[in-house]
């Protein structure tokens, strides 16, 4: 089973390289890109020193025999080692029929390349290599900057695998245990869980009860108490009693491996939406093409030579790809990846972020998200007289020694109070009913209803059914046989989670509540937060439906959850946002993580995505508009006056552009 599962996430990686700058190899990319920018911009150095073209604009001359050789030699170097990136990348645009950044450049450094050569040996004309050598370095810079401040793509597959335990304990035949791995497990085998240990593997209790921990699986808030013949996921964690199991699901029929083939599926299904930098650059390859085709011709056309025309044909299709281009969206990215990490929210995935301002609905998963995923007392109902502070002692002064997440509750609750608790002796857990111990030399019992109802005592029932329909858990507490009184807990509603709401819906964006909770809790705290969408009872394997369901309706979704239950939904989402609190699983499988697990920042979220945007549409425009004047000087246009555009200050204007980019980039905002 692990094994299987390591080479399905390999494979899973290698789907994602390539076009995600992904995972294990994330690191030694950035590193590959940094290394060649550095190298190639060292040996620029000398290129730009013996280039004629530069050397004739600054008014200095640096000749010595076969200088244009070296030249050759120098700019053939950074050509093929600085520029490989971009040509495989382009060589790859071009097969699948969509060329992009990479198809730009790669055509304006093969062509000056291709032209500079040929210059250099014999052909009338002026060599490009300068031009080539800079294109390169700073396009090298650019995609360096940006994979940088982009943390690598997805691992959540083997997050999802880190989930199972290795090994099981295996009971023999003779009753002994012994440790195997969990491929050597087969259907109805049996398997020893411990408390406090990850159940392996999905199947049926056969001896021993305890509270089961699912709720990073199903998003069940409370640990559900199962017994004989109860079912069991594998990845759930076993909380207080120890538990026999037979092994039902091994391998790929468990449920968590469903949940990793939903993931897989969700994510690999994800449009590979091109990017704004990638679009305007698609517009300009084909503008680059057309332009210098269209010069060549008319040149040709009015009768110059060939070697004339073929010089300005080559001059618009380098200056069509902009210098700035290259950093127009990485300068953005960086800066609105550094004011987001302040602000405590991690991009994981550019392109998603770069979507979250069209969301219009955003989706949340109740347990953990909206609420604590803690228990907190909310009523505690005296009877026979008794003041509440007097239920709260002895129920909290009981629980003292149980690890229950109701008790810890109960606790905290007691703690606020300042409540001194009594000492508790012969401490017991009644599995499935309760708890009781002597304090005080009294018996104190803290019990379920089902025990209240089998023993025949009567209590309130309308504010028990009241209760209870709010999705509230209720405990009663009695002394020395004696009903004292009632207390109910509940999952806690965030204060930030009402904020973001109320937030949200200023701004206009719907909230919708998900939750595998049943339909009262849901209610409940939807009711406290104001949403009015609410899905409930939902199973984890369908939440990505219920996504699906909603983007159908035309709404562009973002899905907020902690989970593993909420993984396929948040890879299904236009944006999946997790809350850092949460799984690692949901985390890897984000494309945001608000580290700091504040809904509120999700708000930040949506309107940094409008500023980035705002900024990188600012800044294409800046790079891309001195081609607006610059391709048709290049291609002659004023021509007939004597006004033909130099390369040289073709450079000038393209340094500016650049210049001006890397300034607007820094005036990003976050609000």
């Amino acid at each position: 089973m692990e094994q299987h599962h390591h080479s399905h996430s390999q494979e899973e990686h290698d789907h994602h390289e390539d076009h995600d700058h992904s995972g294990h190899d994330h690191g030694a990319m950035i590193e590959d890109f940094k290394l060649r920018f550095y190298i190639s911009l060292f040996v620029t150095i000398p290129i730009l020193l013996l280039s004629p073209m530069i050397q004739e604009f600054f008014g200095f001359s640096l000749t010595f025999p076969y200088d244009q050789y070296v030249l050759f030699g120098l700019a053939t170097f950074v050509f093929f080692y600085g520029g490989w990136p971009f040509l495989t990348g382009a060589v790859d645009e071009l097969k699948s029929r969509n060329p992009g950044m990479m198809t730009l450049i790669g055509l304006a450094i093969v062509v000056a390349y291709g032209y500079s050569s040929l210059v250099v040996f014999g052909w009338t004309g002026k060599n490009f290599f300068w031009e080539l050598a800079t294109l390169i370095d700073i396009m090298l810079l650019g995609h360096w900057i940006e994979m940088r401040s982009v943390m690598g793509a997805s691992n959540a597959l083997q997050e999802l695998v880190k989930l199972m335990p290795n090994t099981a304990h295996r009971l023999t035949e003779d009753g002994k245990t012994e440790e195997v791995a969990l491929n050597e497990l087969h259907a109805d085998d049996l398997v020893l869980v411990k408390p406090g240990e990850k159940i392996p593997v999905d199947g049926l209790i056969t001896d021993g009860s305890s509270a089961i921990d699912e709720s990073m699986l199903t998003g069940e808030s409370v640990p559900v108490e199962k017994g004989k013949d109860d079912e069991v996921i594998g990845g759930a964690i076993n909380k207080e009693g120890s538990l026999t199991i037979q092994v039902k699901n091994t391998g790929k029929d468990t449920y968590l491996s469903k949940v990793i083939t939903l993931v897989e599926e969700a994510q690999n299904s994800k449009s590979r939406a091109q990017d704004l930098a990638n679009r305007a650059a698609k517009w300009l390859f084909y503008l680059a093409l057309g332009a210098g085709i269209t010069t060549f011709i008319v040149w040709i056309a009015l009768g110059f030579s060939f070697d004339v025309a073929i010089e300005r044909m080559v001059t618009v299709m380098v200056i069509t790809c902009p210098h700035a281009l290259g950093l127009a969206a990485p300068l953005v990215v960086a800066v609105s990846t550094s004011l987001s990490a302040k602000q405590g929210l991690l991009i994981r995935n550019r392109t998603q972020f770069e979507n979250a301002r069209r969301i219009d609905a955003v989706i949340f998963d109740k347990t953990g998200t909206l609420t604590k995923g803690e228990f907190g007392v909310t009523n505690i109902i005296p009877a026979n007289e008794q003041a509440e502070q007097d239920v709260l002692y002895w129920a909290a002064s009981v629980e003292q020694n149980s690890e229950h997440p109701l008790a810890k509750g109960i606790l905290e609750k007691a703690e606020d109070q300042e409540i001194a608790l009594g000492k508790v002796e012969d401490f017991e857990s009644i599995t499935g009913q309760g708890l009781k111990g002597t304090i005080d030399g009294r018996s104190v019992k803290v019990m379920s209803p089902g025990y209240m109802d089998e023993q025949g005592y009567s209590y309130d029932q309308s504010a028990f059914t009241e209760l209870s329909e709010e999705g509230k858990t209720v405990v009663f507490v009695l002394v020395d046989d004696q009903f004292i009184g009632m207390v109910a807990l509940a999952d806690m509603v965030r204060d930030s989670a009402k904020e973001a709401i109320a937030e949200l819906k200023a701004k206009g964006i719907h909230s919708i509540m998900l939750t595998g909770d049943n339909e009262k809790v849901a209610h409940w705290v939807a009711k406290q937060l104001d949403i009015e969408e609410v899905y409930a009872e939902v199973m984890p394997d369908h939440k990505s439906d219920k996504v699906k369901e909603v983007q159908s309706s035309g709404r562009k979704v973002a899905m907020t959850g902690d989970g593993i239950n909420d993984a396929p939904a948040l890879a299904t989402a236009d944006v999946g946002i997790a809350i850092g609190s949460g799984t690692d699983v949901a985390v890897e499988t984000a494309d945001i993580v608000l580290v700091q697990s504040n809904p509120k920042d999700i708000v930040s979220v949506l309107s940094l995505s409008k500023n980035t945007y705002r900024k990188m549409v600012q800044n294409l425009w800046w790079a891309t508009g001195y081609n607006i004047f610059a391709i048709p000087l290049a291609a002659g246009v004023l021509a007939p006056i004597g006004v033909v555009l130099s390369p040289a200050v073709g450079a000038v204007l393209m340094s500016l552009s650049t210049v001006v980019v890397a300034i607007n980039a820094k005036l990003l905002k976050a609000d």
